[in-house]
């Protein structure tokens, strides 16, 4: 791909559109940003050099680049030659149908078209698309410009070519690209953590123990791992003879819980009251915001650690 290629509509500015384009514009690619509701795309484009500099005096980025970001009247100007549309639209299938027709229709026809839904399949707003071939999902994690992970999820109509493009640009531009084999609801990140949050749900609910105490489980035990190697690779590590001799050991506690997991806890009863009180308690709703960015500087403070972990010890 040539430097003059390296151009990405952001099509929906909000806090996930505006992370894709910190992600872009740190790998020096011209930003065009679009939103339909008023200002939010100026919005974006006046954070966007706050991001950056942030990440550099993290030492996540050697030096900032010039930044190349404008924010068209339309969506039409706004698509027009670009190499890869991220689309962070609303969650909701109407909007997303509406959109993404006029997306088909504005952008270039060798363009990469990619939605950051979180749980809705492409394939159900893509369809009908003439050119549907070149339509994906590119799932991140929020905020993608400081959690690298993406989940690529063709629909069955996508092309190959499709899928290997997206995930060469998501990997130049410093994201870890998960690539699905096919489609499935809500992909692969959040049913794992949809999974977790059942079971965290459920803990509350039967009075097991509290909010806080299952922040503490997960933060101080195991994130601790989580941080540098999966679950797969953990109990590996965690049986003398690796991962059969793990399931050897150990099969017997998921046989014995499955049984127990196998109801909903109210999400919306009294388990949210109970969590929502712990958590207000701790954090007035008014700090969100500053909480948030505390969120966004150990984020950048984890990844700097990380990678000169990766430099000083290897993989």
């Amino acid at each position: 791909m040539t430097n003059n290629a390296k151009i990405v509509a952001i099509v929906g500015t909000g806090l996930i559109g505006r992370a894709w384009a910190a992600a872009f514009a740190r790998a020096g690619w011209s930003v065009r940003l679009w939103d339909p509701t008023e200002g939010a795309a100026v919005a974006a484009s006046i954070w966007l050099p706050e991001a950056l500099a942030d990440l550099h005096t993290a030492g996540l980025l050697d030096q900032i680049p010039a930044l190349d970001v404008t924010c068209p009247a339309t969506l039409q100007e706004a698509v027009q030659g670009v190499a890869y549309v991220q689309e962070s639209a609303p969650e909701r299938l109407d909007v997303k149908l509406a959109l993404w027709a006029d997306l088909d229709r504005f952008a270039p026809i060798d363009a990469v078209l990619a939605s950051s839904t979180s749980a809705i399949p492409a394939s159900r707003f893509t369809e009908k698309l003439e050119g549907r071939g070149r339509c994906l999902v590119a799932h991140p994690l929020n905020p993608p410009h400081l959690i690298p992970a993406v989940e690529l999820v063709p629909t069955p109509w996508t092309v190959p070519a499709t899928v290997e493009l997206a995930e060469a640009i998501m990997t130049s531009i410093g994201q870890a690209p998960i690539r699905l084999e096919r489609e499935i609801e809500a992909f692969v990140v959040n049913r794992l953590q949809m999974a977790l949050l059942e079971e965290a749900f459920r803990l509350v609910e039967q009075g097991v123990c509290d909010a806080d105490a299952i922040d503490v489980a997960v933060k101080d035990g195991l994130a601790l791992r989580w941080a540098f190697m999966g679950p797969f690779e953990t109990i590996d590590l965690n049986a003398p003879g690796g991962v059969r001799d793990y399931v050897q050991r150990y099969q017997g506690i998921g046989e014995m819980l499955f049984p127990q997991m196998q109801w909903r806890a109210d999400w919306a009863g009294a388990a949210l009251e109970r969590i929502e009180a712990t958590r207000r308690a701790q954090l007035p709703t008014a700090e969100l915001p500053e909480r948030t960015r505390w969120r966004d500087r150990r984020l950048m403070a984890l990844l700097a650690h990380k990678k000169r972990t990766q430099t000083d010890l290897g993989d």
